[in-house]
């Protein structure tokens, strides 16, 4: 665990109001059909994280609004809604493995995972078959304790995986506690385990240590990283904040009349809730980072879907009744994941960089604001790139191919 020193507690304090409104439950604006939690709890102390997962609550404004009540039968964007988005073609994945590393256990991964590709016809991915892996931090087939709010998360990241990547092998990696550095060992098992990508979707409070975990935990050249930028708001979280990671911000995502037929802007559904991003504290620029109002590391690289009022359908039955819709940049890392994993073999040391020679290529997303701070573009959409959303969402593969 991170040391708990006099400059690393101070990091805490130095979060800001926002990030320590972050720590209750956050609910939807009144004007939203549904309400939601967060799956896990918010703990700001530093070398401990959290997920980013949000659960949707059902509602009788919900059921009114949608005629759909959820744990009864699918509500939210399901896979041919994820890939109509993005322009990702089916039956990705191929030749791929993704590694998930989450906290905890849940004992009814497997089965739930079964039931959600089935629903959308995806093919079976089984530990039978070989396709599916279920370790801990070590590569053991001992299991940790299991944990019903990071079982939402878990479920979660098979599932937005399956729907972009449904030829991909998964292996989800399981640390025995939230933990920085339990976390950390779980993914360099996943990278010794073959994976091809590894999606985190959980952060904590910036400190010092941070860079020594760079070396130590997500140093693996060539391996794709992702990391979910937080669901705060304006502020930093590790380790989105890892120059060696795509940090991945988040999106509203609704559809429209345009050639799209998608639209997407920031996420914020309120001044401590919406995509994380912001400049670091104590990470070194990349030099492929060519913004200039932040001399250190800026978060995000990329952004997928994240406001849980525009939210996935995730089939739970640890911690949940069956069939939910979640949100949260815990949506947006494991689909970019996936999306990296049907762009197949990375080439680049570190994928990230990739992303900002072929802007291009992706979906720029201009509208909506988490914050007021300036720069503005830290918390601001801006033509080309900003800090919620980075350089866009996907448009096809090709700003993912190395």
């Amino acid at each position: 665990m991170r040391t708990s020193s006099i400059s690393a507690a101070a990091t805490v304090v130095a979060l800001g109001v926002s990030a320590l409104l972050a720590a209750a439950p956050a609910q939807a604006a009144p004007t939203h059909a549904a309400s939601w939690t967060r799956s896990c709890a918010v703990d700001l102390t530093p070398g401990h994280v959290f997920c980013n997962a949000l659960h949707v609550i059902s509602t009788a404004e919900h059921v009114r609004a949608t005629g759909v009540t959820p744990n009864a039968t699918p509500s939210g964007y399901g896979p041919s809604d994820l890939r109509s988005a993005y322009n990702i073609a089916a039956n990705g994945g191929a030749g791929q493995t993704v590694a998930i590393v989450d906290a905890y256990n849940d004992p009814n991964a497997a089965a739930d995972l079964a039931v959600y590709r089935s629903q959308f016809g995806l093919p079976a991915c089984t530990t039978a078959s070989g396709c599916l892996k279920i370790v801990s931090q070590t590569g053991s087939s001992t299991l940790p304790s299991s944990n019903s709010g990071w079982a939402g998360e878990i479920s979660l990241d098979l599932d937005m995986v399956s729907a972009i990547a449904p030829n991909a092998h998964i292996i989800l990696v399981e640390a025995k506690t939230a933990s920085m550095t339990n976390l950390g060992t779980a993914v360099n098992e996943a990278a010794k385990l073959g994976a091809t990508e590894i999606s985190n979707s959980y952060g904590g409070s910036e400190s010092s240590a941070d860079t020594s975990y760079d070396s130590t935990y997500f140093n693996h050249p060539g391996i794709v990283i992702t990391a979910s930028s937080g669901d705060g708001g304006y502020g930093v979280e590790y380790p989105a904040a890892s120059p060696n990671v795509t940090a991945v911000g988040g999106t509203s995502l609704s559809k429209a009349s345009n050639t799209r037929g998608w639209s997407e802007s920031v996420w914020s559904t309120s001044s401590t809730e919406g995509a994380g991003s912001g400049c670091s504290a104590y990470e070194p620029k990349p030099t492929w980072q060519k913004d200039t109002g932040c001399a250190k590391r800026t978060v995000a690289d990329v952004s997928a879907v994240a406001d849980p009022a525009t939210g996935v359908a995730v089939y739970q039955t640890y911690g949940a009744s069956g069939w939910s819709v979640y949100g949260g940049t815990s949506v947006a890392a494991p689909l970019i994941a996936g999306v990296y994993a049907d762009a197949g073999a990375h080439s680049t040391s570190i994928p990230a960089a990739n992303l900002y020679s072929h802007t291009t290529s992706l979906n720029d997303v201009t509208t909506g604001k988490t914050a007021s701070c300036s720069p503005a573009y830290l918390c601001t959409a801006e033509t080309g790139y900003d800090g919620p959303t980075g350089l866009g969402t996907p448009n096809g593969l090709t700003a993912f191919t190395g």
